[in-house]
């Protein structure tokens, strides 16, 4: 009898087991299931040459145009099939490639319409490409589901109807081109605003800003209109007259002209402007020689003119601005861009993060509520981020340069993970949220800013946690994200891995476009390290401006220190403690500065160690 119930119980456990791999086999599948109808639906010319048969760990992450997540699972960050000879129309199996974030279809012959559920399918598009096709019928209303696009190009096809107003909710847009199309009707206000003529081009029906200044009334209005018109003209023009006097010399007109201008600085400055409002004070962390007021922050942002937007971080967490005083000192005043936080969570969490004070963090001065509106106001980091520093041709960062930010943004993150009982997790971090000060020491922003938006947006919403950014700019999103919503320090390790590839790589984290081994490689910026490692040429993956001038050894060893920030496995990455003073040993040679090495940390050098 005990004979049979080991059996059963043993019987029960095999059997769970393979359910439980059944259902992460079946996970696994979807991204290949996705591949197969792609192949199926539009490779009628068999130009892919996508072979179905291995089934290896990851076999699909070396097809033509397919990008991976990491080369240990068949999960697809990208689909880039440019040029590819495709025809059909688009099949609904990419439902299964749901973790990509680009899908370029271009330069192929696929027809037909742009499914209605496109954006159902692929939820965290960044960009997305299907132009030079033949694809017919609307723009589908939906794409604006596709919340996270920073790029639309579907020029060159032959789609008709106007352009759905809802593609002005893409508030991450930052290039769009719908130009060679039979498109009619007025431009939506805020994309014409925003984009210029050239992304309208070739589109003969469109009217309406910036291809006219306006749209015209039809030639059939009867003659009472034109009767009424006439009638009512001496008024309007002695109105327009007024205004036009009141906006060029006055200057209320001047700032309300200034502020309707561009996509962030008009609708919700102008409900700032009453007198009630700019009376409102700035909360300061300390205490100010002078009270600073609302009206003080729109007079030295021009009213948050567009003009004045500066990258100061990532744009999830909110739109910065360049804020000039009097005296022509500088700040940055952030709006945060989530619903609005309850006063008085929004108060408990500035004095959460306000006081936090480090040499590599940007200081967080002060923050105002006024309405439904949350400002923050930092002092201002004039070398701008190191996203931009890394992007710079004439004064490229020379390489003691990037390690000694290298070392500051990470001296800044450890201290933020092992200087308190709880610790700081950033969860946004990224070149873009490390600035760059006068000095052009490293300063971590955006610390503490997640938590914001994450309570903001999850409040009375079912939507993933990583729907509603709390887990960083893709390219810098740890793989465990994918399956465990709950954020860690390794997640922030893995981020900053990301970083220091940046660092030494010169490339960026998700537009890797570069010769490996003959063949044209797109894909993030981890998989091109790793690819290149694995054919023994980890020395191409350095920053062309660095090779050969002294330092190639040392910079394979920084090479290797991020490799192990970014290994698929949360358990084998080091803690920033330990990466820290990996990166503190290379920069002994240049003199960096130990003065601020030991920050007080709240756990003992021991557990540390053992970290």
């Amino acid at each position: 009898m005990l004979k049979m119930k080991f059996t059963l119980i043993c019987l029960l456990m095999l059997l769970a087991m393979m359910a439980h791999s059944g259902i992460r086999g079946g996970a696994a599948e979807d991204d290949v299931r996705c591949l197969t109808g792609v192949k199926t639906s539009l490779d009628r010319g068999h130009t892919l040459g996508w072979n179905f048969s291995n089934a290896t760990v990851g076999f699909v992450c070396s097809f033509v145009g397919v990008s991976c997540w990491n080369l240990q699972e068949n999960r697809v960050l990208a689909l880039n099939l440019k040029s590819m000879s495709l025809a059909g129309s688009v099949p609904s199996d990419l439902q299964y490639c749901s973790a990509a974030n680009v899908l370029d279809l271009s330069s192929n012959t696929i027809s037909g319409p742009i499914p209605n559920e496109l954006c159902s399918w692929l939820p965290y598009l960044v960009t997305l490409d299907l132009s030079n096709n033949q694809f017919t019928g609307g723009i589908p209303p939906t794409l604006s589901n596709c919340r996270f696009l920073n790029t639309l190009v579907l020029a060159g096809n032959q789609l008709q109807g106007a352009i759905p107003a809802t593609l002005s909710q893409l508030n991450r847009l930052t290039h769009l081109d719908l130009s060679s199309n039979q498109l009619d009707g007025p431009i939506p206000p805020p994309l014409g605003d925003k984009f210029d003529a050239k992304s309208f081009d070739g589109n003969d029906g469109l009217c309406g800003q910036p291809v006219s200044s306006h749209c015209g009334r039809s030639h059939t209005r009867t003659n009472l209109i034109i009767i009424v018109a006439a009638g009512v003209f001496g008024a309007a023009a002695s109105l327009t007259l007024a205004y036009v006097v009141w906006r060029c010399w006055s200057p209320s007109g001047k700032r309300a002209a200034a502020g309707r201008r561009g996509e962030d600085g008009g609708w919700w400055a102008e409900r700032l402007r009453s007198a009630h409002n700019r009376l409102v004070p700035v909360s300061l962390f300390q205490k100010p020689i002078v009270k600073v007021k609302l009206a003080d922050l729109m007079t030295a942002t021009a009213d948050f003119h567009p003009n004045n937007i500066i990258v100061a971080g990532s744009q999830r967490t909110g739109t910065s601005y360049k804020a000039v005083l009097p005296d022509g000192s500088a700040l940055t005043v952030k709006r945060l861009q989530s619903r609005p936080l309850p006063e008085k969570q929004f108060r408990a969490e500035m004095g959460r993060i306000g006081p936090l004070r480090h040499p590599n963090l940007a200081p967080l001065l002060g923050f105002c509520i006024v309405e439904d509106e949350r400002l923050l106001v930092y002092k201002h980091m004039p070398n701008g981020t190191l996203f931009s520093a890394l992007e710079s041709v004439d004064d490229a960062l020379d390489w003691p340069a990037r390690v000694r930010i290298g070392i500051g943004a990470a001296r800044g993150l450890a201290w933020l993970h092992h200087g308190f009982q709880i610790p700081f997790l950033h969860q946004n971090l990224c070149s873009k949220a490390i600035l760059l000060d006068e000095d052009n020491e490293a300063r971590i922003t955006e610390f503490g800013l997640t938590r914001l938006v994450r309570t903001a947006a999850g409040d009375g919403d079912n939507s993933s946690p990583f729907l509603n950014g709390d887990f960083g700019e893709f390219g810098y999103t740890a793989p465990e994200y994918d399956t465990n919503s709950d954020p860690t320090t390794k997640g922030d390790v893995y981020a900053f891995g990301i970083v220091l590839l940046e660092l030494v790589t010169g490339q960026k984290a998700t537009e890797i476009t570069t010769d490996v081994a003959g063949e044209v490689f797109k894909g993030s910026l981890v998989d091109w390290v790793n690819q290149l490692s694995a054919a023994g040429k980890t020395h191409e993956a350095i920053d062309r401006s660095l090779r050969g001038k002294g330092n190639d050894d040392e910079i394979i060893q920084v090479l290797k220190i991020a490799s192990g920030c970014v290994v698929a496995q949360l358990k084998e990455r080091p803690s920033m403690y330990k990466v820290f003073q990996a990166l503190k040993i290379i920069g002994e040679r240049y003199n960096i500065s130990e003065q601020f090495d030991e920050f007080p940390l709240v756990y003992g050098k021991d557990e540390l160690d053992s970290q």
